[in-house]
């Protein structure tokens, strides 16, 4: 073999080496993602004293996603060790779907919340299976976002079965979006569910939220959450 033969295959080889080494330095580490991901949640449960929200709750129903059957709005309270509490502000439209709809979503929130129950509810590896998705990415709210496949341990209303968003850079939740696995109330077949998340006061809260479904009762059937006027008692810092 020609010397000059040899030095072009040593050089394509090297050249193929540094290639691949960099497109691996390009792919996000899952394991570091879901790490991150688990001490977040840690981190809230364990700084976040209390906070207050004020929660608006709109129900469409058939084709109309413009004028509301019902809507709810309230304060949230949570108290660490304690749990949330709701006090309703205004409320107008269906007394029926406040009552059989969006009262028990507001009670489902409250026994998710209980203290000794709470963490089953986070977006852990302790909860889901996580799986990275390879080369799946997306802009949300002007964040470069990767995405991950979840499925949860356990079937229960709070729990989803389909993809977080997670920002890119910070490892932060952005956005989760699949599947109920168990039904979250009486507006429901099969629902599909969002929310979506900012980061305040360096805490990953909720900001929006959607869920679709279809039921003999109410028909076709789309909830919406706002989540606004965040207030933060604080660990103080050691």
């Amino acid at each position: 073999m020609h010397l000059q033969t040899v030095r072009m295959i040593v050089t394509t080889s090297v050249g193929a080496l540094i290639f691949i080494s960099s497109l691996r330095a390009q792919q996000p580490d899952a394991d570091v993602i879901i790490r991150d991901l688990n001490n977040a949640n840690q981190s809230r449960f364990d700084n976040v004293l209390s906070f207050t929200d004020v929660e608006h709750y709109a129900v469409f129903r058939g084709g109309d996603q413009t004028h509301p059957a019902a809507e709810m709005t309230v304060r949230m309270t949570y108290r660490k060790g304690i749990g949330k509490d709701y006090v309703i502000l205004s409320k107008s439209g269906s007394s029926l779907i406040q009552k059989v709809g969006l009262q028990p979503l507001l009670d489902n929130e409250k026994a998710i919340n209980d203290p000794a129950k709470v963490a089953q509810s986070w977006f852990t590896s302790a909860n889901y299976e996580m799986h990275l998705k390879p080369g799946v990415k997306q802009s949300i709210d002007g964040r470069a976002c990767v995405a991950l496949s979840i499925t949860p341990r356990r079937k229960a209303p709070n729990m989803i079965d389909g993809t977080l968003w997670v920002d890119a850079n910070s490892h932060t939740l952005v956005e989760v979006e699949g599947v109920a696995s168990r039904n979250p109330s009486v507006f429901a077949g099969p629902t599909k569910m969002m929310r979506r998340y900012a980061t305040i006061q360096g805490y990953v809260m909720a900001t929006h939220a959607r869920a679709e479904s279809s039921s003999m009762l109410f028909g076709h059937t789309i909830v919406t959450i706002d989540y606004s006027d965040y207030h933060f008692q604080l660990r103080p810092a050691p």
